[in-house]
């Protein structure tokens, strides 16, 4: 089995796996994620206590790229500082645009490196980084209710 049957399947299991689609009963940020060219819908709800996160989870709808790589987004975070996560989240957007590719630099993004490969589909790669852009957003601007909520 080649890597990117490895990785085809690694996408697959998480876009199916439920553990990190609920909500979160004292979530201190919220934020919706919404990608308006293909329908992807995801709403983030991070526990932030003393600067690290101690829980992330979302719901919502898509495709199989933005429901696993959010659910990858939310293993890789869990337990990080607020600014190490926002880091991270530079880093994962920066390769999934084919901006970062050091293999060593890439590494601390475990199982997201499955999304490497999307900067040659360009009409996905606002799938694999929707959670990734909505989660900077809301560190980076505190966002603790976030600017818009579904119904």
């Amino acid at each position: 089995m080649n890597l990117d049957n490895i990785y085809t399947e690694l996408i697959l299991e998480h876009s199916r796996n439920k553990h990190n689609r609920h909500e979160l009963e004292d979530y201190t940020h919220k934020e919706l994620g919404h990608n308006p060219s293909c329908g992807d819908e995801i709403t983030l709800e991070l526990k932030v206590k003393d600067g690290i996160i101690e829980d992330i989870s979302y719901t919502g709808h898509g495709c199989a790229i933005s429901q696993a790589s959010t659910s990858i987004m939310c293993d890789n975070l869990k337990g990080l500082k607020v600014e190490k996560a926002i880091e991270r989240a530079k880093k994962f957007i920066g390769m999934v645009k084919g901006e970062v590719t050091d293999p060593d630099e890439l590494e601390d993004l475990d199982d997201a490196i499955a999304f490497e490969s999307i900067s040659t589909l360009p009409a996905r790669v606002k799938c694999a980084v929707l959670s990734w852009y909505t989660l900077k957003d809301m560190l980076e601007n505190n966002k603790e209710e976030g600017s818009f909520i579904p119904s």
